[in-house]
């Protein structure tokens, strides 16, 4: 199907895909099992300027206006071979967003080069042990002292932790305010105070670093703040808005990849003296996997595209959307993908369970599904009582 893709966009995706097969593919499994960061690939990606995509040309980027939708071509298209190691990439945009949205013109120019050019990676840090879903429970705090910030707590599972170098960090500036009083801290790799937990040993993307992030009298100058003091939150909502797409891009270039490697299976695979695809209870399996990819693209597309060309428009409901359908999507492809393959899927041996395991992840992240509905629930319910359009107006 005809996307509209630009012919930079093309040649971007065709990058990616080749990235895809030819450095990622042949090694998935083994970053897998050992649980290593896939610095040979960051220097790929690197290299073929891959992390400028989002990044706006005035601080060394390549975005042709469309950072949001280019973000999500190349995460669809690494994710076919492996969701872990495509994090290296998302979730350094995901650390380069609220930058993007709230830094001054100084603090762009101070760390966005360096993420453009893949010479530094980004995180993002506002989860904590009691702050997940509830993410105005932070309870971290970054008290002034003078021209600085003192930092005190933790973060937890944290996406790229220990490996990126900038840390977009939400804290509490005026504890007594809650939510209103946490504001948005860039935080480097080497400051004095901080310091990592282990890497976790998950059941899936396990070629991502998951780090604990620890703050102990911290000092951080005041310079790093984004934005005004106590915007923290406000800036913490307007990059999930952005950067849910990514996941739902993730959680699609899963799905698709899943499939992939179930249809050819059921083409070769013979049972009975026939290719299992010549099984009318296996081709409807086929046909709704199918389906539910290509709605699941159609919506993360029109949701990117819609950032991209309405950046006055708040896309909270849609960005919602994207990720929550998309996730969902991908967890139930490659379950029925594991099904295709019967008792090989079951196996380390075939690699089609690891997307399985890949895929939960896209649920759980930048807000459970059960939040996305909440989101999209209380938007629809609003605008009914505000007597507005139900879904146009609603974010």
């Amino acid at each position: 199907m005809d996307y509209g893709f630009t012919e930079y966009q093309t040649a971007l995706r065709d990058l990616a895909r080749e990235i895809a097969e030819k450095e990622i593919r042949p090694v998935a499994a083994e970053y897998d099992r050992e649980g290593k960061f896939p610095w040979p690939v960051v220097k790929v990606l690197a290299e073929t300027d891959l992390f400028r995509v989002f990044i706006d040309e005035k601080y060394g980027g390549i975005t042709e206006g469309s950072p949001i939708f280019n973000m999500c071509i190349v995460t669809e298209e690494l994710s076919k071979a492996c969701g872990g190691i495509a994090l290296s990439f998302a979730g350094t945009a995901l650390g380069a967003i609220p930058i993007l949205l709230s830094g001054s013109e100084e603090q762009k120019q101070r760390w966005l080069p360096d993420v453009a050019a893949g010479k530094r990676l980004a995180a993002f840090a506002l989860t904590e042990p009691q702050a997940g879903s509830d993410a105005g429970a932070v309870r971290t705090t970054a008290l002034r002292d003078g021209d600085h910030y003192v930092l005190n707590g933790a973060k937890q599972w944290i996406t790229n932790g220990g490996e990126a170098e900038i840390y977009s960090v939400i804290a509490l500036t005026n504890p007594a305010k809650g939510p209103r009083g946490a504001s948005c801290i860039v935080v480097e790799k080497g400051t004095p105070g901080f310091t990592f937990g282990k890497k976790e040993d998950k059941l899936g993307i396990r070629a991502s670093a998951t780090r604990e992030l620890i703050f102990q009298d911290c000092r951080v100058p005041v310079e790093n703040c984004l934005g005004r003091e106590g915007t923290g939150f406000i800036t913490a909502m307007r990059t999930f808005d952005v950067s849910r797409p990514g996941v739902g891009a993730q959680a699609l270039g899963i799905a698709q990849g899943a499939f992939d490697l179930a249809l050819e299976y059921a083409c070769t695979r013979r049972q009975f003296d026939a290719p299992i695809g010549s099984f009318q209870g296996l081709r409807f399996m086929l046909a709704d996997m199918a389906m539910k990819i290509e709605a699941a693209r159609a919506l993360v597309y029109a949701t990117a595209r819609y950032i991209d060309t309405q950046p006055k428009e708040r896309p909270t409901v849609y960005a919602a959307m994207s990720k929550c359908f998309a996730a969902d999507v991908a967890m139930s492809v490659t379950v029925d993908a594991v099904q295709v393959f019967g008792g090989y899927g079951y196996m380390h041996d075939y690699p089609i369970e690891k997307y399985m395991r890949d895929a939960k992840i896209t649920q759980i992240y930048e807000g459970t599904n059960q939040i996305q509905r909440e989101e999209i629930s209380k938007a629809l319910i609003n605008a009914f009582h505000s007597r507005r359009p139900a879904v146009a107006r609603a974010a």
